[in-house]
């Protein structure tokens, strides 16, 4: 996965995710969004439409003080535990 940041600020950062589609940014976006300290998260992937544009870019907005990097870097643990929750329980079931 390679990433590359295209804008940061104090309260927002926009990242672009190479080689991502709708599944793991919607997963992402809906974790982020679950965080007090996000104030908004969402992603554009729109190519060819936005100047040759190809990979999804990620959107997040956090309150003042705290770092966009490091709520997205909360909400990437938190999928990844949801992810290993979903792997137990489905080897527990079957």
């Amino acid at each position: 996965m390679e990433l590359r940041v295209t804008e940061s600020s104090e309260t927002e950062l926009s990242i672009e995710i190479a080689g991502e589609d709708h599944t793991f940014m919607n997963v992402l976006k809906g974790t982020l969004l679950e965080h007090d300290d996000v104030s908004a998260a969402t992603y554009d992937v729109n190519p060819e439409q936005s100047g040759g544009q190809t990979e999804p870019i990620l959107t997040v907005k956090t309150e003042s003080g705290v770092d966009p990097l490091d709520a997205l870097e909360e909400a990437a643990v938190d999928v990844r535990e949801k992810a290993v929750a979903f792997r137990e329980a489905f080897e527990a079931a079957a």
